[in-house]
Protein backbone atom coordinates (compact mmCIF):
# COMPACT_ATOMS: atom_id res chain seq x y z
CA UNK A 1 0.00 0.00 0.00
CA UNK A 2 3.07 2.51 1.34
CA UNK A 3 4.15 1.43 -1.98
CA UNK A 4 1.27 2.36 -4.41
CA UNK A 5 0.50 5.64 -2.42
CA UNK A 6 4.57 6.46 -3.25
CA UNK A 7 4.22 5.85 -7.12
CA UNK A 8 0.81 8.32 -6.73
CA UNK A 9 2.64 10.96 -5.09
CA UNK A 10 5.31 10.58 -7.94
CA UNK A 11 2.68 10.61 -10.98
CA UNK A 12 1.13 13.31 -8.95
CA UNK A 13 4.08 15.67 -8.52
CA UNK A 14 5.63 14.86 -12.13
CA UNK A 15 1.73 16.13 -13.42
CA UNK A 16 1.80 19.38 -11.79
CA UNK A 17 5.37 20.19 -13.13
CA UNK A 18 4.31 19.24 -16.70
CA UNK A 19 1.48 21.34 -16.25
CA UNK A 20 3.36 24.43 -14.42
CA UNK A 21 6.08 23.80 -17.48
CA UNK A 22 3.15 23.87 -20.05
CA UNK A 23 1.40 27.03 -18.90
CA UNK A 24 4.70 29.20 -18.05
CA UNK A 25 5.26 28.10 -21.57
CA UNK A 26 1.89 29.28 -23.05
CA UNK A 27 2.33 32.57 -21.45
CA UNK A 28 5.51 33.30 -22.53
CA UNK A 29 4.69 32.61 -26.29
CA UNK A 30 1.92 35.37 -25.93
CA UNK A 31 4.23 37.71 -24.40
CA UNK A 32 6.85 36.80 -27.44
CA UNK A 33 4.63 37.33 -29.97
CA UNK A 34 4.29 33.33 -30.55
CA UNK A 35 1.24 30.93 -30.67
CA UNK A 36 0.55 29.56 -27.49
CA UNK A 37 -0.77 25.95 -28.82
CA UNK A 38 2.80 25.01 -29.31
CA UNK A 39 3.53 25.00 -25.84
CA UNK A 40 1.34 21.79 -25.23
CA UNK A 41 3.51 20.22 -28.24
CA UNK A 42 6.25 18.34 -26.87
CA UNK A 43 9.73 18.92 -28.64
CA UNK A 44 7.93 21.78 -31.04
CA UNK A 45 7.99 23.58 -27.09
CA UNK A 46 11.85 23.47 -26.89
CA UNK A 47 12.18 24.83 -30.64
CA UNK A 48 10.06 27.47 -30.24
CA UNK A 49 11.76 28.64 -26.57
CA UNK A 50 14.20 28.54 -28.90
CA UNK A 51 13.17 31.56 -30.92
CA UNK A 52 11.36 33.72 -27.85
CA UNK A 53 15.35 33.87 -27.19
CA UNK A 54 16.12 34.76 -30.67
CA UNK A 55 18.24 31.69 -30.53
CA UNK A 56 16.58 29.38 -33.56
CA UNK A 57 19.28 27.60 -34.29
CA UNK A 58 19.98 26.83 -30.80
CA UNK A 59 16.26 26.07 -30.52
CA UNK A 60 16.16 23.47 -33.29
CA UNK A 61 19.13 21.59 -32.02
CA UNK A 62 17.61 21.10 -28.56
CA UNK A 63 14.62 20.09 -29.85
CA UNK A 64 16.44 17.50 -32.46
CA UNK A 65 18.46 16.59 -29.00
CA UNK A 66 15.95 16.22 -26.60
CA UNK A 67 13.43 13.84 -28.73
CA UNK A 68 16.93 11.51 -29.54
CA UNK A 69 17.09 11.37 -25.84
CA UNK A 70 13.77 10.58 -24.76
CA UNK A 71 13.71 8.03 -26.82
CA UNK A 72 16.77 6.31 -25.85
CA UNK A 73 15.13 7.02 -22.16
CA UNK A 74 12.45 5.06 -23.47
CA UNK A 75 14.18 1.90 -24.75
CA UNK A 76 15.61 2.24 -21.71
CA UNK A 77 12.56 1.50 -19.98
CA UNK A 78 11.37 -1.24 -22.02
CA UNK A 79 14.53 -3.49 -22.48
CA UNK A 80 14.08 -5.01 -18.68
CA UNK A 81 17.25 -6.83 -18.64
CA UNK A 82 20.33 -8.47 -16.77
CA UNK A 83 22.88 -8.31 -19.56
CA UNK A 84 25.06 -6.28 -18.94
CA UNK A 85 26.49 -4.92 -22.31
CA UNK A 86 22.55 -3.73 -23.40
CA UNK A 87 22.42 -1.54 -20.28
CA UNK A 88 25.18 -0.42 -20.70
CA UNK A 89 24.93 0.46 -24.24
CA UNK A 90 21.95 2.55 -23.61
CA UNK A 91 23.47 4.33 -20.57
CA UNK A 92 26.55 5.44 -22.91
CA UNK A 93 24.27 6.66 -25.55
CA UNK A 94 22.07 8.52 -23.35
CA UNK A 95 25.18 10.12 -22.11
CA UNK A 96 26.52 11.05 -25.14
CA UNK A 97 23.45 12.94 -26.36
CA UNK A 98 22.31 14.21 -22.83
CA UNK A 99 25.10 16.51 -22.81
CA UNK A 100 24.61 18.66 -25.55
CA UNK A 101 20.80 18.77 -24.70
CA UNK A 102 21.89 20.29 -21.61
CA UNK A 103 24.20 22.74 -23.57
CA UNK A 104 22.03 24.07 -25.98
CA UNK A 105 19.16 24.15 -23.12
CA UNK A 106 21.38 26.10 -21.45
CA UNK A 107 22.09 28.17 -24.18
CA UNK A 108 18.20 28.98 -25.00
CA UNK A 109 17.25 29.87 -21.32
CA UNK A 110 21.08 32.28 -21.84
CA UNK A 111 19.21 33.84 -24.66
CA UNK A 112 15.80 33.94 -22.99
CA UNK A 113 17.46 35.56 -20.02
CA UNK A 114 18.75 38.21 -22.16
CA UNK A 115 15.91 38.67 -24.08
CA UNK A 116 13.64 39.86 -21.08
CA UNK A 117 16.62 41.72 -19.52
CA UNK A 118 17.37 39.77 -16.35
CA UNK A 119 20.72 39.19 -14.43
CA UNK A 120 22.65 35.76 -15.94
CA UNK A 121 21.92 34.43 -12.53
CA UNK A 122 18.74 33.68 -13.19
CA UNK A 123 20.23 30.52 -15.41
CA UNK A 124 20.14 28.70 -12.03
CA UNK A 125 16.75 28.71 -11.48
CA UNK A 126 16.15 27.91 -14.79
CA UNK A 127 18.16 24.20 -14.14
CA UNK A 128 17.84 23.43 -10.76
CA UNK A 129 14.06 24.82 -10.90
CA UNK A 130 12.86 24.50 -14.62
CA UNK A 131 8.91 24.26 -14.29
CA UNK A 132 8.45 26.86 -11.88
CA UNK A 133 10.54 29.12 -13.29
CA UNK A 134 9.26 29.36 -16.48
CA UNK A 135 5.86 29.55 -14.90
CA UNK A 136 6.73 32.81 -12.62
CA UNK A 137 8.32 34.13 -16.21
CA UNK A 138 5.18 33.68 -18.13
CA UNK A 139 2.78 34.45 -15.09
CA UNK A 140 4.14 37.65 -13.82
CA UNK A 141 4.10 40.44 -15.34
CA UNK A 142 6.80 42.03 -14.53
CA UNK A 143 8.84 39.59 -16.93
CA UNK A 144 8.24 41.31 -20.44
CA UNK A 145 10.74 40.50 -23.55
CA UNK A 146 12.42 43.55 -25.30
CA UNK A 147 10.77 42.66 -28.34
CA UNK A 148 8.31 40.20 -29.61
CA UNK A 149 9.70 37.21 -32.19
CA UNK A 150 9.77 38.97 -35.07
CA UNK A 151 6.93 38.08 -37.20
CA UNK A 152 8.13 37.71 -40.94
CA UNK A 153 4.42 37.75 -42.60
CA UNK A 154 3.93 40.72 -40.86
CA UNK A 155 6.59 42.95 -42.66
CA UNK A 156 6.39 45.27 -45.19
CA UNK A 157 7.73 43.18 -48.12
CA UNK A 158 10.32 44.40 -50.50
CA UNK A 159 9.15 45.73 -54.14
CA UNK A 160 8.90 43.40 -56.56
CA UNK A 161 9.61 42.80 -59.98
CA UNK A 162 5.98 40.08 -60.79
CA UNK A 163 7.22 39.48 -64.00
CA UNK A 164 9.05 37.51 -66.22
CA UNK A 165 11.54 38.20 -68.62
CA UNK A 166 11.57 37.31 -72.14
CA UNK A 167 12.86 33.83 -73.62
CA UNK A 168 16.63 33.75 -74.95
CA UNK A 169 16.47 31.66 -77.50
CA UNK A 170 20.03 30.44 -77.15
CA UNK A 171 20.62 31.25 -73.42
CA UNK A 172 19.36 30.12 -69.99
CA UNK A 173 16.26 31.98 -68.76
CA UNK A 174 15.57 32.08 -65.42
CA UNK A 175 11.64 33.18 -63.84
CA UNK A 176 11.37 32.35 -60.43
CA UNK A 177 8.21 33.18 -58.52
CA UNK A 178 8.58 31.00 -55.65
CA UNK A 179 10.63 28.38 -53.98
CA UNK A 180 9.38 27.42 -50.53
CA UNK A 181 9.81 24.64 -47.97
CA UNK A 182 8.60 23.61 -44.58
CA UNK A 183 11.13 23.82 -41.84
CA UNK A 184 10.32 23.26 -38.57
CA UNK A 185 7.43 23.72 -37.84
CA UNK A 186 6.93 26.40 -40.72
CA UNK A 187 6.88 27.31 -44.39
CA UNK A 188 9.51 29.13 -45.35
CA UNK A 189 9.84 31.47 -48.54
CA UNK A 190 13.63 30.53 -49.48
CA UNK A 191 13.59 32.69 -53.12
CA UNK A 192 11.56 35.08 -54.90
CA UNK A 193 10.80 36.86 -57.50
CA UNK A 194 14.35 35.97 -59.41
CA UNK A 195 14.16 36.62 -62.98
CA UNK A 196 17.09 37.21 -65.54
CA UNK A 197 18.22 35.63 -69.10
CA UNK A 198 22.15 34.84 -69.38
CA UNK A 199 23.21 35.00 -72.78
CA UNK A 200 25.66 32.14 -74.63
CA UNK A 201 29.13 32.44 -73.97
CA UNK A 202 29.08 34.79 -70.24
CA UNK A 203 30.87 34.03 -67.27
CA UNK A 204 29.06 34.75 -63.87
CA UNK A 205 29.85 35.48 -60.62
CA UNK A 206 26.85 33.94 -58.17
CA UNK A 207 27.40 37.01 -55.05
CA UNK A 208 25.20 36.55 -51.99
CA UNK A 209 25.99 36.54 -48.36
CA UNK A 210 25.45 33.76 -45.82
CA UNK A 211 21.78 32.28 -46.14
CA UNK A 212 21.11 34.33 -49.25
CA UNK A 213 19.74 31.64 -51.39
CA UNK A 214 22.94 30.84 -53.55
CA UNK A 215 22.64 26.86 -53.50
CA UNK A 216 18.93 27.29 -53.44
CA UNK A 217 19.46 29.06 -56.56
CA UNK A 218 21.05 26.66 -58.39
CA UNK A 219 19.32 23.53 -57.42
CA UNK A 220 16.52 25.45 -58.51
CA UNK A 221 18.15 26.16 -61.85
CA UNK A 222 19.74 23.16 -62.75
CA UNK A 223 16.29 21.66 -61.82
CA UNK A 224 17.50 19.23 -58.85
CA UNK A 225 14.74 21.09 -56.55
CA UNK A 226 12.03 22.56 -58.35
CA UNK A 227 10.64 25.59 -57.46
CA UNK A 228 7.49 27.38 -58.64
CA UNK A 229 9.62 28.34 -61.51
CA UNK A 230 10.10 28.49 -65.79
CA UNK A 231 13.71 27.41 -66.40
CA UNK A 232 14.61 27.41 -69.87
CA UNK A 233 18.23 26.69 -71.59
CA UNK A 234 17.58 27.76 -75.03
CA UNK A 235 14.48 26.63 -76.11
CA UNK A 236 14.49 22.84 -73.87
CA UNK A 237 12.80 23.28 -70.23
CA UNK A 238 15.29 21.98 -67.88
CA UNK A 239 11.86 21.05 -65.68
CA UNK A 240 10.15 19.14 -68.20
CA UNK A 241 12.61 17.85 -70.24
CA UNK A 242 14.81 17.11 -66.89
CA UNK A 243 16.05 13.40 -68.04
CA UNK A 244 17.47 15.03 -71.32
CA UNK A 245 18.99 17.70 -69.66
CA UNK A 246 21.18 15.86 -67.46
CA UNK A 247 23.79 15.61 -70.39
CA UNK A 248 23.75 19.42 -71.15
CA UNK A 249 23.73 20.80 -67.53
CA UNK A 250 27.81 20.45 -65.69
CA UNK A 251 27.73 21.00 -61.65
CA UNK A 252 30.59 20.75 -59.83
CA UNK A 253 30.49 20.88 -56.08
CA UNK A 254 33.17 22.27 -54.00
CA UNK A 255 33.81 18.73 -52.56
CA UNK A 256 35.52 16.13 -55.35
CA UNK A 257 33.88 12.69 -54.94
CA UNK A 258 36.70 10.87 -57.04
CA UNK A 259 38.78 7.75 -55.56
CA UNK A 260 42.41 8.15 -55.20
CA UNK A 261 43.77 4.68 -55.88
CA UNK A 262 42.41 5.49 -59.55
CA UNK A 263 44.27 7.11 -62.52
CA UNK A 264 43.32 10.28 -63.91
CA UNK A 265 42.27 8.35 -67.57
CA UNK A 266 40.07 5.80 -65.62
CA UNK A 267 38.39 8.53 -63.71
CA UNK A 268 37.50 10.46 -67.31
CA UNK A 269 36.73 7.39 -68.81
CA UNK A 270 34.52 6.29 -65.56
CA UNK A 271 32.83 9.95 -65.68
CA UNK A 272 32.24 9.81 -69.31
CA UNK A 273 30.68 6.32 -68.94
CA UNK A 274 27.96 8.12 -66.67
CA UNK A 275 27.74 11.42 -68.06
CA UNK A 276 27.43 10.45 -71.71
CA UNK A 277 24.20 9.01 -73.02
CA UNK A 278 24.53 5.14 -73.95
CA UNK A 279 23.74 5.68 -77.14
CA UNK A 280 27.92 6.93 -77.27
CA UNK A 281 30.03 4.74 -79.05
CA UNK A 282 33.05 3.42 -77.34
CA UNK A 283 35.52 4.95 -79.72
CA UNK A 284 33.65 8.26 -79.56
CA UNK A 285 33.78 8.13 -76.07
CA UNK A 286 37.17 7.73 -75.76
CA UNK A 287 38.24 10.43 -77.89
CA UNK A 288 36.33 13.00 -75.92
CA UNK A 289 38.42 11.83 -72.95
CA UNK A 290 41.15 12.74 -74.84
CA UNK A 291 39.79 16.09 -75.92
CA UNK A 292 38.95 16.81 -72.19
CA UNK A 293 42.69 15.61 -70.68
CA UNK A 294 44.12 18.18 -73.77
CA UNK A 295 41.83 21.00 -72.73
CA UNK A 296 42.53 21.04 -69.11
CA UNK A 297 46.35 20.41 -69.42
CA UNK A 298 45.92 16.41 -67.73
CA UNK A 299 47.19 14.58 -70.78
CA UNK A 300 51.12 14.70 -69.33
CA UNK A 301 49.34 13.18 -65.60
CA UNK A 302 46.79 10.98 -67.49
CA UNK A 303 48.79 7.61 -65.75
CA UNK A 304 49.22 9.44 -62.37
CA UNK A 305 46.85 8.29 -59.52
CA UNK A 306 44.27 10.88 -58.07
CA UNK A 307 46.28 11.45 -54.97
CA UNK A 308 49.54 11.96 -56.54
CA UNK A 309 47.95 15.09 -58.20
CA UNK A 310 48.91 18.82 -57.07
CA UNK A 311 45.91 21.07 -55.77
CA UNK A 312 45.57 22.27 -58.72
CA UNK A 313 45.10 19.24 -60.72
CA UNK A 314 42.84 17.41 -58.76
CA UNK A 315 40.61 21.10 -58.84
CA UNK A 316 41.08 20.78 -62.74
CA UNK A 317 40.47 16.76 -62.96
CA UNK A 318 37.23 17.73 -60.90
CA UNK A 319 35.76 20.33 -63.47
CA UNK A 320 36.64 18.09 -66.53
CA UNK A 321 34.33 15.47 -65.20
CA UNK A 322 31.83 17.50 -65.37
CA UNK A 323 32.69 18.84 -68.57
CA UNK A 324 33.14 15.41 -70.21
CA UNK A 325 29.22 15.60 -71.61
CA UNK A 326 30.32 19.12 -73.36
CA UNK A 327 27.60 20.86 -71.37
CA UNK A 328 25.76 24.26 -72.35
CA UNK A 329 25.54 25.40 -68.99
CA UNK A 330 28.10 24.84 -66.70
CA UNK A 331 27.82 25.73 -62.86
CA UNK A 332 30.72 25.33 -60.22
CA UNK A 333 30.81 25.98 -56.77
CA UNK A 334 34.17 27.15 -55.43
CA UNK A 335 35.88 26.02 -57.73
CA UNK A 336 39.27 28.17 -56.15
CA UNK A 337 38.95 27.04 -52.76
CA UNK A 338 42.00 25.72 -51.20
CA UNK A 339 44.50 27.29 -54.33
CA UNK A 340 46.79 29.90 -54.27
CA UNK A 341 46.00 33.30 -56.26
CA UNK A 342 48.33 32.09 -58.92
CA UNK A 343 46.95 28.57 -59.22
CA UNK A 344 43.24 29.75 -58.63
CA UNK A 345 43.77 32.50 -61.71
CA UNK A 346 44.82 29.69 -63.78
CA UNK A 347 41.80 27.61 -63.27
CA UNK A 348 39.28 30.97 -63.77
CA UNK A 349 41.37 31.52 -67.00
CA UNK A 350 40.31 27.74 -68.22
CA UNK A 351 36.57 28.27 -67.54
CA UNK A 352 36.69 31.65 -69.09
CA UNK A 353 37.86 30.01 -72.25
CA UNK A 354 35.17 27.81 -71.75
CA UNK A 355 32.59 30.33 -71.81
CA UNK A 356 34.48 32.10 -74.82
CA UNK A 357 33.41 28.71 -76.56
CA UNK A 358 30.12 29.66 -76.47
CA UNK A 359 28.83 27.90 -73.07
CA UNK A 360 27.65 29.55 -70.09
CA UNK A 361 29.40 29.50 -67.08
CA UNK A 362 28.11 30.07 -63.83
CA UNK A 363 30.42 30.60 -60.61
CA UNK A 364 30.15 31.12 -56.60
CA UNK A 365 33.27 31.88 -55.20
CA UNK A 366 34.48 33.70 -52.13
CA UNK A 367 37.39 35.63 -53.53
CA UNK A 368 36.10 37.43 -56.16
CA UNK A 369 37.35 40.38 -56.64
CA UNK A 370 41.32 38.45 -57.65
CA UNK A 371 39.53 37.58 -60.86
CA UNK A 372 36.45 39.51 -61.34
CA UNK A 373 38.40 40.68 -64.55
CA UNK A 374 37.49 37.13 -66.03
CA UNK A 375 33.73 37.68 -65.25
CA UNK A 376 31.18 39.44 -67.86
CA UNK A 377 27.86 39.30 -65.23
CA UNK A 378 27.10 39.04 -61.81
CA UNK A 379 23.99 38.18 -60.19
CA UNK A 380 23.52 39.54 -56.58
CA UNK A 381 21.56 37.62 -54.16
CA UNK A 382 20.07 39.30 -50.89
CA UNK A 383 18.06 38.24 -47.71
CA UNK A 384 15.15 40.94 -47.44
CA UNK A 385 13.33 41.82 -44.28
CA UNK A 386 11.87 38.40 -44.63
CA UNK A 387 15.06 36.58 -44.87
CA UNK A 388 13.82 35.03 -48.29
CA UNK A 389 16.37 35.25 -51.24
CA UNK A 390 15.92 37.87 -53.67
CA UNK A 391 17.31 39.53 -56.82
CA UNK A 392 19.49 42.66 -55.88
CA UNK A 393 21.28 42.89 -59.16
CA UNK A 394 21.98 40.90 -62.17
CA UNK A 395 24.13 42.67 -65.37
CA UNK A 396 27.28 43.68 -66.51
CA UNK A 397 30.14 43.59 -63.56
CA UNK A 398 30.89 47.38 -63.89
CA UNK A 399 27.55 48.78 -63.96
CA UNK A 400 27.20 47.04 -60.77
CA UNK A 401 29.71 48.85 -58.84
CA UNK A 402 28.02 51.97 -60.16
CA UNK A 403 24.23 50.77 -59.35
CA UNK A 404 25.76 49.80 -55.76
CA UNK A 405 28.39 53.14 -55.24
CA UNK A 406 31.28 50.71 -54.47
CA UNK A 407 34.39 49.74 -55.87
CA UNK A 408 34.92 45.83 -54.62
CA UNK A 409 32.66 42.97 -54.82
CA UNK A 410 33.68 42.80 -51.18
CA UNK A 411 32.09 46.44 -50.53
CA UNK A 412 28.54 44.79 -52.04
CA UNK A 413 28.35 42.13 -50.11
CA UNK A 414 28.93 43.65 -47.33
CA UNK A 415 26.38 46.83 -48.30
CA UNK A 416 23.21 43.78 -48.48
CA UNK A 417 24.74 42.04 -45.66
CA UNK A 418 22.58 41.95 -42.39
CA UNK A 419 23.67 44.44 -39.51
CA UNK A 420 24.32 41.57 -36.94
CA UNK A 421 26.16 40.16 -39.78
CA UNK A 422 28.63 42.89 -40.01
CA UNK A 423 27.09 44.37 -43.08
CA UNK A 424 24.91 47.88 -43.53
CA UNK A 425 21.58 46.01 -43.88
CA UNK A 426 21.11 47.90 -47.01
CA UNK A 427 19.09 44.29 -48.91
CA UNK A 428 15.85 45.68 -49.33
CA UNK A 429 16.99 49.02 -50.62
CA UNK A 430 18.54 47.37 -53.63
CA UNK A 431 15.85 44.81 -53.86
CA UNK A 432 13.67 47.22 -54.23
CA UNK A 433 16.58 49.67 -56.49
CA UNK A 434 16.75 46.40 -58.91
CA UNK A 435 13.09 46.03 -59.32
CA UNK A 436 12.24 49.58 -60.46
CA UNK A 437 14.82 49.48 -62.40
CA UNK A 438 13.77 46.16 -64.26
CA UNK A 439 10.60 47.41 -64.24
CA UNK A 440 12.08 50.41 -66.97
CA UNK A 441 13.75 48.14 -69.16
CA UNK A 442 10.98 45.35 -69.25
CA UNK A 443 8.78 48.41 -69.93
Amino acid sequence: MLHNIGENTNYLSQTIIYLLAVIGCWKIFVKCGVKPFWAIIPFAREYHLGLCADREEDGRRYAILSVITNVIGGFSGLFKTDDIRVTATLLILLLIFIIPTMIYEFRVYMGLIAMFGRSKKWILLFVFFEAPTIFAWGMLKRFVPKRKVTDYAGLTEAKTLDEDVSHDDDGLTVNINERTAIDFFKRKVLLKDIHMSIPKGHMVLLLGGSGAGKTTYLNAVTGYEKANASIKLGNDDVYKDYSKMLYDIGFVPQQDLMRGNDTVALTLSDAATLRLPSSVHLFDRMKRVNEVLEQFGLTAVKNNLVEKLSGGQRKRLSIAMEFISDPSLFILDEPDSGLDGVVARGLFEKLRAIADEGKIVIVITHTPDRVIDLFDDVIVLAKDAKRTGRLAWYGPVKEAYEFFGKSTMEEILLSINQKEEGGEGRADEFVEKFADYMKERVG
